[in-house]
């Protein structure tokens, strides 16, 4: 693989690999219903700030969140709104496994 090629999936990789936890995928899913403060999101969540803040700034620098601070209060919204696309796409992947392991337990 040349390095044009290389650095593309790295980048691919690496927006990928930030929504691969649990709590950032929530996160993502809440975001798509409209902005959030992190106080919001923290009580949805059920974890502290520091650990919602952290998931969101590993969202942000893979450019999937914006944030906007409002007064003492930072707002975040879905800017990579398309990621709901690849959400269809692996809920179809699981639903598709699902049929065929019932399948051969018929």
């Amino acid at each position: 693989m040349d390095a044009k090629t290389q650095a593309r999936f790295d980048a691919l990789a690496a927006v990928i690999k930030a929504m691969a936890h649990p709590t950032r995928l929530f996160v993502v899913d809440q975001l798509s219903r409209g902005e959030r403060c992190v106080c919001d999101l923290t009580a949805l969540v059920g974890a502290d700030v520091s650990t919602v803040s952290k998931h969101l700034s590993v969202l942000k620098a893979a450019g999937i969140v914006a944030s906007e601070k409002r007064g003492s209060r930072i707002y975040y919204n879905l800017r990579m709104s398309c990621v709901l696309n690849f959400f269809g796409c692996v809920e179809s992947v699981i639903k598709s496994v699902a049929r065929e392991n019932l399948g051969a337990v018929e």
